[in-house]
């Protein structure tokens, strides 16, 4: 699913790196817990969390994320945006909660993860 069609339907800002909204993922995860985030997000995966410090964009690099969506209106420090900038990593926030935006993206055919 491509990242661009996920902003459309979730009424997503973007706020950092706006060129991958052109990218694709496969899966998503959705989750505070970046313990759980490295014990089983895989490339090619949409993080949804709600967690906004530097860890969370660390992880996405680790792992090799391109896309982190912030739940519940969360918007990161502007440092967080210039590193995921740097990382080129496509950061998004939404209103809506982890729930409800789990929900209406597997209501849209994109899957979560296999554990």
């Amino acid at each position: 699913m491509h990242l661009k069609y996920i902003r459309e339907i979730i009424k997503a800002d973007v706020l950092a790196y706006e060129p991958g909204l052109e990218l694709e993922i496969n899966t998503a995860f959705g989750s505070d817990l970046m313990s759980d985030v490295l014990a089983y997000v895989e490339e090619d995966t949409l993080l949804i969390t709600g967690l906004t410090n530097q860890q969370v964009i660390r992880t996405a690099e680790m792992l090799d994320l391109k896309a982190i969506l912030f739940v519940r209106g969360k918007k990161p420090c502007n440092e967080m945006v210039a590193l995921a900038e740097d990382k080129q990593i496509l950061l998004m926030s939404t209103r809506e909660s982890l729930f409800t935006v789990s929900g209406v993206l597997y209501e849209n055919g994109l899957r979560g993860i296999t554990i």
